[in-house]
């Protein structure tokens, strides 16, 4: 009798433990299947036949008041889902930041549902910065092309040697003109696309140096004077690239808008807040009225003299996104006829 007791009682220990490892052994699947749900960057979520929410991954979770908007919109399209009816919703969310996310939901065969939510923010971006880009080149080179082709027929008609030399010499200009066009909105839509590359260390000397190799050609020629100041051996973090694009279209700028006999001045300084760099002139300065408008792209102040010296109307709006990628801000101080101050600020950090 004992003896079978015995046997019952051992058994019964091993049908506990047999159902003990199933269980952990179960609780590690699901784990580890929650785990590679929440390293999914798509939100899923997982309804049962009631439309009754039963597993969403990290991505799909519950926060602000968008996430309540985007969950309301999941909850409904799964309802429908779970009996049999798929669906999708497009949710544009104003922020910040601004999102553009698509839910799609669709039925399981053994009943349930099942809701992918995509974000299209970054491709709605890309999106529009290549529409915008186009509409703005196509826009942009209208003017110089259009010249091209009437200084090409004026050049066919006329026998004049003198008219030929003066109409070839305008044909240069205007090309020259196309081609600056081209180069700053490729660069623009560059930092545009790019975003802020890979953080680095930057020293601000290699930065000014870059820029005073570049321009010190021009400045002679306008008879503008270029001077730089001290660095005082200061690195900046961030994408060496954009850093001198950005100063460069500041100190270009300021040339083009600097009478003979003039200078540009660079001077940097630093606090425990921001690496500044300021580009000053004593040049024609800008007008109150367009102070709040000059780093929208293709904007210029004196579209006279923007013809006369070759300006796009696209430094100063790479400026701003340079600045805008590295957490910083540019901002301008001018009185018309004194001249204008430039400053470019970039956030003191460490490279993470």
């Amino acid at each position: 009798m004992n003896r079978f007791l015995r046997g019952d009682t051992d058994r019964l220990s091993r049908d506990i433990e047999q159902e003990r490892s199933l269980r952990i052994a179960a609780e590690r699947e699901v784990a580890r299947l929650t785990a590679g749900l929440d390293a999914v960057p798509t939100g899923i979520v997982l309804a049962d036949g009631t439309g009754r929410i039963v597993l969403r991954n990290r991505a799909a979770a519950v926060g602000g008041h968008s996430d309540v908007l985007i969950d309301e919109a999941v909850q409904r399209l799964l309802s429908a889902a779970a009996v049999g009816k798929a669906g999708e919703q497009r949710l544009e969310l104003f922020g910040p930041p601004p999102r553009v996310l698509l839910i799609h939901c669709i039925p399981l065969a053994n009943s349930g549902a099942l809701a992918i939510i995509d974000d299209l923010s970054e491709r709605v971006r890309l999106d529009a910065v290549r529409t915008d880009f186009v509409a703005n080149i196509s826009h942009e080179l209208k003017t110089p092309v259009g010249a091209l082709a009437v200084l090409a027929e004026a050049l066919t008609d006329s026998d004049d040697a003198d008219v030929n030399r003066s109409l070839a010499s305008r044909m240069v200009e205007e090309a020259h003109r196309a081609s600056s066009t081209i180069d700053d909105l490729l660069e623009l839509s560059r930092i545009e696309l790019g975003g802020r590359g890979e953080p680095e260390d930057v020293s601000l000397a290699a930065v000014l140096g870059e820029v005073a190799a570049r321009h010190r050609f021009t400045a002679e020629t306008a008879g503008v004077g270029l001077e730089f100041g001290s660095t005082d051996r200061q690195t900046l973090v961030g994408d060496r690239l954009q850093l001198v694009s950005a100063v460069s279209n500041l100190v270009d700028n300021a040339i083009k808008y600097t009478n003979p006999g003039g200078t540009v001045r660079v001077r940097c300084t630093t606090n425990d807040k921001w690496v500044e760099i300021e580009v000053c002139d004593d040049g024609v300065g800008i007008p109150a009225r367009d102070l709040d408008r000059v780093f929208e792209r293709f904007y210029r102040v004196d579209r006279a003299r923007s013809r006369a010296t070759g300006g796009t109307g696209l430094g100063l709006a790479i400026v701003r996104h340079v600045a805008t990628n590295h957490g910083g801000e540019v901002a301008v101080r001018s009185r018309e006829g004194e001249g204008s101050t430039f400053t470019l600020r970039i956030p003191v950090q460490e490279v993470a």
